[in-house]
């Protein structure tokens, strides 16, 4: 599915409404293929159903009429003798005149095969029709004398019809009168039947095509309703979008913003006060260098403790703008350097534990936790009012977890009391964390505050990966 969907180079809206309406189509196709089957098979069942009831019906008419026929004759058939021509002639008369409907008569053959009743069609009296077949090949004459000295039965054939001369399908009820040898017996044509039949047949089939058209009417109604509301969906989350990336940009401006006034405060409050003592002290220097005042060297001794407090700030500023030893060195040794000067600038009780990292933390992953526990001993340092704050930092087999908690006031969350100025402090933490298909959880209470940021085991490398060896505890 893939390979096809990157033959075709869909968009992503092509490709959320195929992935969405295909699934809807197959289902509605093998609905559609179970309802036609299932419908045909029912009305089969019920059609056949239909069609024995008739012929059942039809062949009890027959049997019926046979019975009445025979009624009507037999005190002659009863009183007659197995040779006696008179009644034979009576009998072959009153047979002759039962005549019903459009096409029902009744005809006589003798054992023989010599028709000796047909008065419907005259033309086959006294001929020896034994060898007669219909045109699917069945001996139907001798079908008939079969089934009369049998007793009696029905006979399924082919036979012209008298109004028109073409062959239908016929069933005949045979009976025998065994003393004169003949077979007796009448029939009724069923072409009617089996047209009514068809026509039922079509009807079904008529019936599930209107079925086939209806359900397509609807998947095509379906299809369309996931399309319009995929396309308002899309167009929707496409404005939310947008309008996140203008927020995002905002914010990004504002961070950089924010990043160059305090790298200006820190210069312009830090170094530049100190590098101004510098100066005025090597300048009060030169003066008294010159009229061979002896405190000249005091002075100089002034200016260069100065000089190396500006070094530090400098490398101060350096270290968190890019910490070095995050890169030489690993994170765990950057969060106890950080956790180290945080105690020692803020006289806070702080804690770092570690243990050994089976593998090492990519460098993104690497940077976004440092950026994490910075940002949070930052905001711990103006806001929780904290006498300890402990950093706890090890990897697992799901990945690598960062723990940092303090005894503060705590907060009330949903408020922006870890925000920075421009509400960037916890969402950006959130946001380091989303990017590295992470989480981050925040607890807070009077009693402190806890975060727990959780990176998943793709961030992390197995040891010796890009050439580098594992080192313990540096993540």
């Amino acid at each position: 599915m893939t390979a096809v969907l990157k033959t075709l180079r869909l968009s992503y809206g092509q490709k959320l409404f195929l992935l969405a309406t295909l699934p809807l189509i197959l289902a509605v196709a093998a609905i559609s293929v179970l309802v036609a089957n299932q419908s045909r098979q029912l009305a089969e069942k019920e059609i056949n159903a239909l069609e024995m009831q008739l012929i059942e019906a039809k062949k009890a008419e027959l049997k019926n009429y046979v019975t009445q026929a025979r009624n009507g004759f037999y005190f002659i058939y009863g009183n007659a003798a197995p040779n006696d021509e008179d009644a034979k002639q009576q009998v072959k008369q009153i047979l002759a005149a039962m005549i019903y409907g459009d096409e029902g008569f009744f005809f006589v053959y003798d054992y023989d095969g010599v028709n000796l009743v047909s008065p419907r069609q005259t033309d086959l009296i006294n001929e020896n029709l034994t060898d007669l077949r219909d045109s699917q090949g069945n001996p139907v004459v001798q079908a008939f004398i079969e089934t009369a000295r049998d007793g009696a039965g029905y006979v399924e054939h082919l036979w012209p019809k008298p109004s028109s001369g073409e062959e239908a399908e016929m069933i005949s009820y045979v009976t025998s009168f065994p003393s004169w040898r003949w077979a007796v017996g009448t029939g009724v044509f069923i072409d009617d039947i089996l047209g009514s039949v068809a026509a039922a047949r079509a009807e079904v089939e008529a019936r599930v095509q209107r079925t086939f058209v209806y359900i397509s009417g609807i998947t095509l109604s379906a299809v369309l309703l996931v399309f319009c509301s995929g396309l308002m969906i899309n167009i929707r989350e496409r404005r939310l979008a947008d309008v996140k990336l203008k927020e995002l940009t905002q914010r990004v401006f504002d961070a950089q913003e924010e990043e160059r006034g305090r790298v200006a405060r820190e210069l312009h409050d830090g170094i530049s006060q100190i590098l101004v003592g510098v100066r005025y002290a090597l300048d009060t220097a030169r003066r008294r260098v010159k009229v061979g005042d002896e405190r000249a060297e005091d002075t100089l001794e002034r200016g260069m403790e100065h000089l190396n407090t500006a070094i530090h700030e400098v490398r101060r500023i350096s270290r968190d703008l890019r910490p070095g030893v995050l890169d030489d060195l690993g994170l765990g040794p950057a969060l106890r350097a950080l956790t180290d000067e945080f105690r020692e600038r803020t006289g806070i009780e702080t804690e770092f534990e570690t243990v050994v990292f089976r593998n090492r933390l990519n460098p993104d992953a690497k940077f976004s936790l440092y950026r994490i526990a910075q940002e949070a001993l930052t905001n711990i340092e103006r806001h929780a009012n904290a006498t300890k704050v402990t950093i706890d930092l090890r990897g697992h087999k799901r990945g690598a977890t960062m723990r940092i908690s303090d005894n503060g006031s705590g907060f009330v969350q949903g408020t922006s009391r870890h925000d920075t100025v421009g509400g960037l402090g916890l969402r950006n933490m959130q946001e380091r964390v989303e990017q590295l298909n992470g989480t981050l959880r925040v607890f807070s209470s009077k009693g402190g505050t806890v975060i727990v940021a959780e990176l998943p085991l793709s961030n992390l490398l197995s040891p010796g990966e890009d050439g580098e060896p594992a080192r313990e505890a540096n993540a």
